[in-house]
């Protein structure tokens, strides 16, 4: 019984030497290849602005970590821990002096909260913006439908049919949209949409309703604030931080709709951009639920708590 117990030991020695099979490296080698994928190329005198699997491949050869190693095996170590040098986020440094006091009153208003007291059944929270130029592109070929192993082929050219702006207003809390469109952005396009949400219901004879906006130049500066009370007494303008559009739910909603109405761009006039974009927001009206937000005040003095630990460089 001896024989051919050594032999299958034999054999799977044998198999280990082979070539293809996996080698083993030192935990060391392992541990420098993936800090020299968390540092930019740029940084360690190669250059490049992001590292693939292949050159970190070779810079580790080069660098005399290991004698050879494959691109498969450093994608290995890196998906081990979620480590991804190709890609990159952008974020920008808050730059308003009172960011912390804005931001804090607009996530009070998505946790139906004014100056620490609750919003009454008749108070409504309105998240408003405008996405604006927005093309009316035609291909100047059908597009060709997917079949197996073929995805959908858009024809690159396309005349030019103009452009348009898409004006939006979103109820936070009841998940409705009302919106229009208009050649342009601007007061006077912004405020045919306050007119078209306050003159509706429920409304119209709320007791407050709450316009969360950026700051924009169809609704920035305090004569904006003044402007719509003027114009609707029961209307309160507040203004997001600066560069904190990401606090505005609505963003979510132009997001939604740049993938599910917008691209992949095809549409034979301005008439016929606007008509999906109306069509599209009753759809979204007629079964959309509210956004699950969690952002709120703990999150923010967290993130604070992380901006106090960086300085912003020098304009």
């Amino acid at each position: 019984m001896a024989g051919p117990v050594l032999r299958r030991r034999a054999g799977r020695a044998g198999r280990r030497a082979r070539p293809g099979h996996r080698r083993i490296f030192p935990a060391t080698a392992e541990a420098e290849i993936k800090a020299l994928a968390c540092a930019l190329p740029a940084e360690t005198g190669v250059p490049l602005s992001r590292w693939s699997t292949t050159e970190l491949a070779a810079e580790a050869v080069t660098r005399g970590v290991v004698g050879s190693i494959s691109p498969s095996t450093v994608g290995r170590w890196l998906r081990g821990d979620a480590i991804r040098p190709w890609r990159f986020r952008s974020w920008i440094f808050p730059r308003d002096p009172d960011f912390a006091v804005k931001a804090a009153r607009v996530l009070d208003l998505y946790d139906r909260l004014w100056h620490g007291q609750p919003l009454g059944e008749d108070e409504y929270v309105i998240s408003a913006d405008e996405k604006s130029q927005l093309q009316a592109l035609h291909r100047r070929h059908p597009d060709l439908p997917p079949a197996p192993g073929r995805d959908r082929r858009q024809e690159f050219e396309y005349r030019r049919g103009g452009t348009l702006a898409y004006l939006a207003a979103y109820d936070v809390h009841a998940a409705r949209v009302i919106g229009h469109c208009a050649p342009t952005t601007g007061i006077a396009p912004f405020g045919q949409l306050v007119e078209q949400v306050m003159t509706s219901k429920p409304y119209a004879s709320a007791r407050r309703v709450f316009w969360i906006v950026d700051n924009g130049s169809s609704h920035n500066g305090v004569r904006s604030v003044d402007r719509m009370r003027a114009a609707w007494p029961t209307a309160e303008l507040v203004h997001l931080p600066i560069h904190a559009s990401w606090l505005n739910q609505v963003e979510i909603f132009f997001s939604i709709v740049q993938r599910k109405v917008i691209k992949p761009a095809d549409f034979v006039d301005l008439d016929g951009l606007a008509g999906r974009l109306l069509a599209f927001q009753d759809r979204y009206n007629a079964s959309a639920g509210p956004f699950d937000w969690h952002f709120g005040r703990k999150s923010l003095d967290r993130l604070l708590e992380r901006l106090a630990a960086h300085e912003p460089m020098a304009a």
